[in-house]
Formats: C-alpha cells, structure tokens, sequence
C-alpha cells in the first residue's frame, strides 16, 4: 500500500486521473486530498463522485471552495458568475454527495507518516493537539443541528485573531477561516485575509508587518501538507511544510507527493 497527498483539484478529473496512473495507484493505495475538490474546473460533480467511490482509500479535507458548495446546498450562499457547481445540484445523487462531503473534516493526521493535512495550513498559534480539537469542533457542529446556523454566519473576515475565549459562530468562524483561507499572517499570528500575492520567500520578513504563515515559528513539529495557496506554486522553502497547489485550475500543475518518502509528482493542467 501507497499513500499520496494531492493539491487542489477544483473539479479537475482528467489531470487527476492522468496523475494517477503516472504513479501506478491501484486499489488499496491512500489518497489524501487537501481540500477544493471542486469549483471553478469543469467537473467537479464527477469528481466528488470518483473521490467517494474510493471509500476508506480517500482521506479528504474540506477547503473554502467545499464549503461553499455546502452553503449554497443550505441556501446560506449565492452561486457566484465563476462557481462551476451548478451541475452537482442537477445530479440524481446530489444528495449522497453533499452528505458525504459533509461529513469530511478540517484536519486530518496520521501518525505513523507523522503528517498532518489540512486546505490552509495550521496556523501558527496553535499546537498540533489544540489544531485537531479545534477541527473536531467544527466537524462536530457540521454534523449537527446547528450546521445551518454554521452556514448562515460561516462568511467574514473577523474575528481575526484567535482568543481561547471565543464563542459560538465567532469562534467557530475563526477556526474555519484559519484552516481554510489562511494565507499571510500578523507577527500576533492574526489573520490578513485580504493579501494573496506570491511571497518573498527568501525574505526572513524581520519587522514585517504580515508574513506567509509557516515563515512564524510554530509549535508544530509534524510534517504539514496544505493546499490553497496557488501564488506558492507549490514551494514554501521549507522541507517539512509542503504545498501541494500549483494552480491546475489556473493551467498550472497538479501536484502529488508520495508520503512515504516525500518524492512529489506533477501534471500539466490545461
């Protein structure tokens, strides 16, 4: 058994299926998904048919663009002029997929690779242990009464700081928006949800008034994989942080590493 982690397919299936069989992947082996599994590409409702169809070989993340797939279906969102999901509320199955998609989580960590995926990346002023709570806690609330009323309050920027003493859709919007649509961050390790330029990252960003997440000293010692970051094309200048979205949906590549020893595989996307 193989297990690989794949950047944001955005509902790109034929580059995914063409990196696939790049690599041999055959039943038994693990996928692991870093969330975006759909939008913007052209088919994201067979692609989240053919990630379910893995079963227990897929182990996916919900991103932003998931989300708000599951807004939309819970008439908490409008479908934007560029969302490309209105096929997934024509399908037959609709209702299977969205449930599935549902139940998927923030965070995923496994312990014998000593790796930990999530869509954004775990911010910084977080410990791992803390990071998989926070990310129960939202899974649990998508799997309740109250993920409506998630749904209703999940957009905005603010708060942007997290503060162990948030409450209810303040602390649950938080949490989401960090492992989500985290992309540079305030030497406080707040938010700045606004700048999704390409970083220096030869830049050691002293006095720096916003900086990459990873560039901040974090207590997490685990490998991370992340996606959602295109501008990155794939490099954070850092070993043990790997970003896997190198901007297939934009024409760019789509990006697989081979967890068992870090070698990364790659396609072109049209």
């Amino acid at each position: 058994m193989t297990s690989y982690a794949v950047g944001d397919i955005q509902g790109c299936l034929e580059p995914l299926k063409a990196l696939l069989q790049k690599v041999k992947f055959a039943s038994g082996d693990q996928l692991w998904v870093a969330g975006d599994l759909v939008n913007r590409g052209p088919d994201s409702l067979n692609t989240l048919r053919f990630i379910k169809s893995l079963g227990t070989d897929a182990k996916a993340v919900l991103g932003n663009h998931d989300l708000h797939l599951l807004a939309l279906d819970a008439k908490q969102a409008i479908l934007k002029p560029d969302d490309t999901l209105q096929p997934i509320f024509e399908a037959h199955d609709r209702r299977e997929l969205l449930h599935w998609l549902q139940q998927q989580p923030l965070l995923h960590y496994n312990a014998q690779f000593n790796t930990v995926m999530t869509h954004a990346g775990v911010p910084p002023c977080w410990d791992l242990p803390q990071a998989i709570a926070y990310a129960q806690e939202i899974q649990n609330v998508l799997q309740s009464n109250q993920a409506h009323r998630f749904f209703s309050h999940m957009y905005g920027n603010l708060p942007d700081l997290w503060q162990d003493d948030l409450q209810d859709v303040e602390r649950w919007r938080c949490i989401t928006n960090y492992f989500t649509r985290m992309r540079f961050v305030r030497p406080d390790g707040g938010l700045d949800l606004v700048n999704k330029d390409k970083p220096d990252l030869s830049s050691d960003y002293q006095n720096a008034s916003t900086l990459p997440w990873f560039k901040l000293a974090s207590p997490v010692t685990a490998r991370q994989v992340f996606g959602h970051w295109a501008a990155l094309e794939g490099e954070t200048g850092l070993s043990e942080v790997i970003n896997l979205d190198m901007g297939c949906v934009w024409g760019g590549h789509l990006k697989l590493m081979r967890l068992d020893d870090g070698q990364c595989f790659s396609v072109a996307c049209s």
